[in-house]
């Protein structure tokens, strides 16, 4: 059966088409229940001895996806109309259902009402898309109960109009919130209850669905806590007359109390100085700010918090009646000109543009009772507070049934709401993931906090990997685009354990004294085609992700550890880059190319450097990595000169115990000569592909560039080097680059490395782009004073590396350029990605580290070097360079100490020579402590640097 649609829509000119569609009805589309005897054996997903059939409405799925994936929630008819209409209003969710989808345990099944006969539907005069779409889902429940008489039919729908109007013809045929679905579970999946997402606007009431008050709303009058917002229209209105200010709200990391929005109407950040004047926004919401008058404009707090929340934001309301929140705020009798810091242009967040609330949850663990209260107990629905790992984040307010159960166990929460007259956010159970303070629970924390892919690869994917054993054969070999360099002494540098080889380097001296200098890299692309399920699957992950333990692939372990990795005496496929050059480093010709390569040694960066030390070593690699080495240092200084900046950072290494996977040890990682000439032949080949790749495709290029930092960034560092005597200049990259050179002290081999630290968390983020969407003037690497850059050398781990091999293929003829690259709107979403997931991985990885670390000093007391890096009025921060960690000392309660802000400095009021400044040298002793919210955290107290031992003073 035919039918046909019709609508009108305006073309970008401005031109309004009518748009006419066939729309087939057929009568071949079954209902996938071992029940109905006409149902194919095939298309049987639902099973015969099922309590009952679920039917879902969209607003189900959008917002009670937690409970549509808990695993005891099966045999579910997901109507057609649903699916389309989740997939249009949110893609995250969109994800979720489809992965619920192809789960066979599941059992759930799309049915495709609106191409069958009998449960299409059109619209009626006047009836809106989704008074229509409701309909159709009612229609679709109302078949199935005819259709198979012997099952109970269950529609979901937490809108009570939906489910009113559903028909009462069927014995077999219910309508159901999904409060009330949970609760009709209660006996057998006691748990579904807490998976409920609580809206203040579902059903007109404070729940989702069941049409009665929260337990803990009852009985309470409220009282308006925060400002209410205003509305959208009005902020926009607002933004664009220049009343009211847009930004990312960024919450301090030392102070969760506050809250900085960077604003480019006014040029620089706003403060946001309290809870109450955050307004319920939380870190990383897009927000509305207004601008006080500069007479109220205050200072950043001078002082730190003496607890990490506050317990006590809400009285007794069983004793009150009325809910009485007290909203913690840093010291509010602290007088903001008594704090030595510079009056800030501060603001109050008046609206929220823009959530970033995350649909995956947050991870953390349940506030303990209070001292004196009853314990927890699972017999009955208990109000409690969820306290996120991550500081920055308030707590959040959950019903559970489970409250004794959970007291010791990681949880994850999702946030459903905030309303003006609660102190906290109101959210819901979402899943446990283990014991505190176990470490694949600790580890998996880190994971969902980072948001890290680690779902198995799935058999589509596989199936695009060439089968093991794999080797170079005879037709590739015989590729006239594919040159053969087995001949040629190659070789790789890496770390100790790595299996994922990317790269590797030759070097040899050409008849008339000039060199060749090859840089190969694994040629991924050759197996990673554009739009297969591996290409996809590689492109939403994005990165390959290093953990302490373990590593996380972007692509299968059979093509990053064998048939790609570049391994010693086996010969693999590489994308060559060669340049001729003098022996000054002075480039010739470049030329890019398809090979073949058969690398003779695999070296990990301490081999090469023991290679190029002992002259007693004549071989041809090691005489290549002497020359290499040697071009590496030319190469250095060139880059030195335009203004490319030596950073550091605080890098650690763990010695890890093979059998339990525990840090046996930790210390600073050693950086080697041939780390720095593996790093120059890597920025080499990155600057000589962005080139090409330009020239060919001005329009169509993902590079990557450094943005200069904006002024206010380098406040810090400027601050604390003035303190010292030390004068930094940030005009240029050059400009800095000599300043850092020339910051020494001669008491303090430390003090330079720790200057170049805190310079690189001045810096601003590097990030990917496409060419089409920058100016050419933004192009600019300010961190390697590079006019142009890309990533090619990494195409293992990295997708983007990916997307520029396929450039560069094209840009040499081996192949025509992807239409997917020369869409504009697909690659600004594939560059965000790559940013957003970059970023996570270098979270995921540090946290790894900072996860380890706690892991290696509990039961353990241990006494470090350190240095101050910042000055409180009540604390000071010291970096451990030792151990790579960082972390505040509150100074003693009863002790007032003065804050000298341009010095930098503490003294103790009652006696001067107890005096703390910045880059001072000190010792700490380091010890584990279960803390708040049953987090295990590091404290660090001062002690007699007498205490440390020789070998443990930091020397250089």
């Amino acid at each position: 059966m035919l039918k046909s649609k019709s609508f009108v829509k305006k073309t970008k000119r401005g031109k309004i088409l009518k748009v006419v569609r066939e729309h087939y009805l057929r009568d071949d589309i079954y209902s996938g229940s071992e029940l109905d005897p006409e149902c194919p054996e095939e298309s049987r997903v639902l099973s015969g001895s099922a309590s009952c059939y679920i039917i879902l409405d969209t607003n189900v799925v959008l917002h009670q996806i937690d409970l549509v994936e808990h695993p005891d929630v099966q045999d579910v008819i997901v109507p057609s109309v649903v699916l389309n209409e989740v997939k249009a209003r949110n893609s995250s969710v969109y994800q979720r259902l489809r992965k619920v989808i192809g789960s066979k345990d599941k059992r759930f099944y799309v049915f495709a009402n609106e191409h069958h006969r009998e449960t299409y539907i059109t619209a009626q005069p006047h009836e809106s898309p989704n008074d229509r779409n409701d309909r159709s889902i009612r229609v679709t429940a109302e078949w199935y109960a005819k259709r198979i008489p012997a099952m109970r039919i269950v529609l979901v729908s937490d809108d009570r109009d939906n489910r009113e109007k559903l028909s009462h013809t069927y014995e077999n045929l219910l309508a159901k919130s999904s409060m009330e679905y949970a609760k009709m579970r209660e006996n057998d999946v006691p748990g579904l209850l807490d998976l409920i997402a609580h809206f203040s606007n579902a059903d007109n009431q404070g729940v989702a669905g069941d049409g009665a008050p929260r337990k803990s709303d009852s009985n309470k009058k409220k009282i308006r806590i925060y400002r209410e917002h205003e509305s959208t229209s009005k902020i926009m209105a607002a933004i664009k007359a220049g009343t009211l200010h847009q930004g990312s709200l960024r919450v301090s990391r030392y102070n969760p109390f506050e809250g900085w929005v960077g604003s480019q109407s006014i040029g620089q950040d706003i403060l946001i100085r309290n809870k109450l004047d955050m307004n319920r926004a939380m870190d990383g919401d897009i927000v509305a700010v207004e601008l006080l008058p500069e007479d109220k404009w205050k200072a950043p707090c001078s002082k730190l918090p003496e607890k990490e929340r506050d317990t006590d934001d809400l009285l007794d309301a069983e004793d009150t009646g009325v809910e009485t929140p007290h909203v913690a705020m840093i010291d509010p009798e602290d007088d903001p000109s008594l704090s030595g810091e510079k009056i800030k242009p501060t603001g109050v967040v008046v609206g929220i543009i823009k959530r970033n609330w995350r649909s995956r949850g947050y991870c953390g663990s349940l506030l303990p009772p209070k001292e004196g209260a009853p314990p927890y107990k699972d017999s009955h629905t208990t109000s409690v507070l969820f306290c996120p790992i991550e500081k920055k984040y308030p707590m959040v307010r959950i019903q559970t049934r489970q409250a004794q159960t959970l007291q010791d166990k990681r949880l994850v929460v999702a946030i459903d709401g905030w309303s003006a007259d609660s102190a906290h956010p109101d959210g819901h159970y979402v899943r446990t993931l283990g014991t505190i303070g176990d470490k694949e629970v600790e580890t998996e924390v880190l994971i969902i906090e980072n948001d890290i892919n680690t779902a198995p690869f799935t058999p589509a994917v596989h199936a695009c990997v060439p089968p093991l054993p794999w080797k170079v054969v005879e037709g590739d070999l015989a590729d006239p685009n594919r040159k053969d360099f087995r001949h040629l002494p190659i070789c790789s540098v890496d770390p100790p354990g790595c299996k994922d080889i990317d790269d590797a380097l030759h070097v040899r001296e050409l008849p008339g004294g000039n060199i060749e200098l090859g840089v190969h890299i694994a040629d991924v692309t050759h197996f990673l085609h554009p739009d297969s399920p591996m290409d996809i699957e590689a492109s939403a992950r994005a990165t390959t992700t290093y953990l302490v333990q373990r590593r996380i692939d972007m692509l299968p372990k059979p093509l990053t550890e064998d048939i790609c990795s570049l391994r010693a005496n086996v010969e693999r496929l590489a994308f060559s880059v060669v340049w001729e050059m003098t022996e000054n480093a002075e480039i010739l010709s470049t030329s890019f190319t398809k090979s073949v390569i058969k690398s003779r040694a695999a070296l990990t960066y301490a081999e090469a450097q023991a290679r190029i030390d002992d002259d007693r070593m004549q071989d041809e690699i090691t005489k290549n990595l002497r020359i290499m080495n040697k071009i590496a240092k030319i190469l250095r200084k060139k880059r030195m000169d335009r203004g490319a900046l030596e950073l550091a950072s605080p890098e650690v290494k763990f010695e890890i115990d093979t059998e339990t996977q525990d840090p046996l040890d930790v210390g600073m990682y050693q950086l080697r000569e041939t780390n720095q000439m593996v790093e120059e032949m890597m920025l080499l080949a990155n600057c000589s592909v962005a080139e090409k790749c330009l020239t060919s495709f001005p329009s169509n290029s993902l590079l990557r560039r450094h943005p200069v930092p904006p002024p206010r960034q380098f406040e810090p560092l400027l601050k604390a080097a003035s303190a010292v005597g030390i004068s930094i200049d940030t005009d240029t990259s050059k400009a800095l680059a000599e300043s850092l050179d020339k910051a020494v002290r001669k008491d303090d081999p430390y003090f330079n490395k720790l200057i170049r630290i805190m310079a690189t968390r001045c810096m601003t983020q590097a990030i990917y782009f496409s060419s089409a969407e920058v100016s050419k003037q933004e192009y600019y690497h300010y961190g390697l004073a590079a006019p142009i850059y890309t990533h090619f050398t990494s195409p293992i781990r990295r997708y983007a590396d990916v997307i520029v091999h396929r450039v560069l293929m094209a840009a040499l003829g081996l192949n025509t350029l992807p239409d997917s690259l020369r869409d504009g709107t697909f690659m600004h979403q594939v560059v965000d990605n790559l940013n957003i997931r970059h970023r996570n991985a270098q979270h995921a990885g540090r946290a790894s580290v900072d996860l380890h670390t706690l892991i290696f000093f509990k039961d353990k007391e241990v006494i470090a070097d350190a240095r101050v890096t910042r000055v409180k009025s009540n604390a000071i921060i010291v970096f451990i360079p030792k151990f790579g960690l960082e972390g505040s000392i509150m100074l003693e309660e009863d002790e007032a100490f003065i804050l000298d802000e341009e010095s930098q400095s503490l003294k103790k009021k009652s006696d001067a020579t107890i005096a703390y400044k910045i880059f001072d040298p000190c010792a700490v002793k380091i010890q584990i402590q279960e803390g708040f919210g049953k987090r295990q955290s590091l404290v660090l107290r001062l002690v007699s640097r007498d205490k440390l031992s020789p070998e443990d003073k930091m020397t250089q």
